[in-house]
């Protein structure tokens, strides 16, 4: 049994429009960098795209009634931009909102609280061939597709996250190649995380103006540890955690960018223009923070790096050569998830007090918005992995609280199996198992072991 978290905590489940919704060229939907970048061979393990995925764009009556029956109390979404602007620019297609519409009357029917995230990386194609995040142009386009969604959901929806994850979006969409769009870019693909981060800071005084709700932003997070105390050592953490985590944070409470002088870059990038660091350093009432493992790094030494799959282990792949100031070390001793990521709970107890002592009283209430991991579907297992998983981060949520950090909820990814981005339909990561030829869906023994657990908030 869990211990007891504090009244009003948020339980949740997460998704993203892309990664459930299917119906992708249903009710004036446009077509996403995802559907394009699916369509490229060899892209997408198996050849899969989102095409169907859950076919949650006409199951979700369903969804809901499990979300309903697990006892969570909140919901984290996506919107499918092209849903909404399938030119990416524009009147809103009103079909595309109806669909949200009908979705969060339901979960308030449910006692559900409604946490919308406006980006989830599936960009209108258009704005793509424009120059994407690299364009200046797209973050103003991201302020007139937020204020349409809040025109027609700000009075019910309770928490706005503007974007998700952006290290990983600049990373391996523009960065090495791995997500859409494809672009390969290397350190070239910065000025992506600044027109996010800026799209975000210019969205945020629109969403305060049209919305009840609160507004936050949600970054993936790993705590970096340096292979050794040497110098060296410390040095290359010091600089991947300004890439990971510092990047997209210090200008969001501090007003200021990291110094990214390790990898070259000037301490004011011409891309950065006057008032960029005041608009994205607009107040924030929530953090969102995702986390799944910590990272470990060395000073380089010019060895292969570690195995399974993690952000740092692709932009090494890809960037050998390049020069970066640390290399991946493997973190042994840990059970893995599928996804070959260690399972290091202590990890999210670590990051969350973290952010706490490194941000002081700029670091606004926290939610964990994503946490979770990919099990295989073993005889005999009952769903093991999961439970503890879930289990053991859970208590390391509490312990944080204890510890003074004001957590104020806590969402599993993901309620259902799912399009797993590059990674198809390979890694399970639901709640609830879903057999993509049937499209049934069948809870597993974590959820009925979570139903259990908040049962004792009802």
């Amino acid at each position: 049994m869990l211990p007891r978290f504090p009244e009003g905590f948020l339980w949740g489940t997460a998704t993203a429009a892309y990664q459930i919704e299917g119906a992708v060229t249903e009710d004036g939907r446009g077509p996403s960098i995802w559907d394009s970048f699916c369509a490229e061979p060899g892209r997408v393990k198996n050849g899969d795209t989102g095409d169907v995925a859950c076919d949650h764009y006409h199951r979700w009556p369903e969804d809901v009634a499990l979300m309903a029956d697990l006892g969570v109390n909140a919901y984290r979404f996506s919107v499918a931009w092209p849903r909404v602007q399938p030119d990416g620019r524009g009147p809103a297609n009103a079909k595309g909102l109806d669909f949200y519409d009908r979705l969060v009357d339901a979960l308030a029917d449910r006692d559900i609280m409604p946490a919308l995230t406006l980006y989830h990386w599936d960009l209108p194609q258009v704005l793509q061939d424009g120059g994407g995040w690299m364009n200046r142009d797209t973050a103003h386009r991201f302020v007139e597709y937020a204020g349409l969604v809040a025109d027609r959901l700000g009075d019910r929806v309770d928490v706005w996250i503007t974007l998700n994850e952006p290290f990983v979006h600049m990373t391996e969409g523009y960065g090495i190649g791995t997500h859409a769009p494809g672009e390969a870019l290397l350190m070239g693909a910065l000025p992506a995380a600044h027109h996010l981060l800026l799209g975000h800071g210019l969205a945020v005084p629109v969403l305060r103006e049209r919305t009840s709700g609160q507004v936050a932003i949600t970054n993936n997070y790993s705590p970096v540890w340096a292979a050794s105390d040497s110098e060296a050592d410390l040095t290359a953490a010091a600089a991947f955690d300004a890439l990971q985590n510092r990047l997209f944070t210090d200008p969001l409470l501090l007003g200021r960018y990291p110094g990214m002088g390790a990898y070259g870059v000037a301490a004011e990038p011409a891309f950065v223009r006057d008032g960029d660091l005041d608009a994205i350093a607009a107040p924030l009432d929530l953090l969102g923070v995702n986390y799944y493992s910590p990272t470990r790094v060395a000073a380089p030494r010019g060895r292969a790096a570690g195995s399974g799959p993690s952000v740092l282990r692709e932009v090494e792949r890809h960037l050998e050569g390049a020069g970066l100031p640390f290399e991946d070390v493997p973190i042994s001793g840990y059970p893995v998830t599928a996804f070959g990521w260690p399972v290091v709970p202590d990890g999210l107890h670590e990051l969350l007090t973290g952010l706490r002592t490194a941000y002081g009283d700029a670091l606004p209430p926290v939610l964990v918005t994503e946490n979770g991991c990919s099990a295989p579907d073993v005889p005999g297992r009952a769903d093991r992995d999961r439970i503890d998983y879930l289990d053991g981060h859970c208590r390391a949520v509490h312990r944080a609280i204890e510890d003074g950090v004001d957590v104020r909820g806590y969402f599993v990814w993901s309620l259902l199996d799912n399009f797993e981005w590059a990674e198809g339909f390979d890694q399970r990561f639901g709640l609830v198992h879903v057999d993509y030829a049937t499209q049934r869906r069948t809870p597993k023994a974590s959820y009925h072991w979570l139903r259990e657990e908040l049962a004792r908030y009802r």
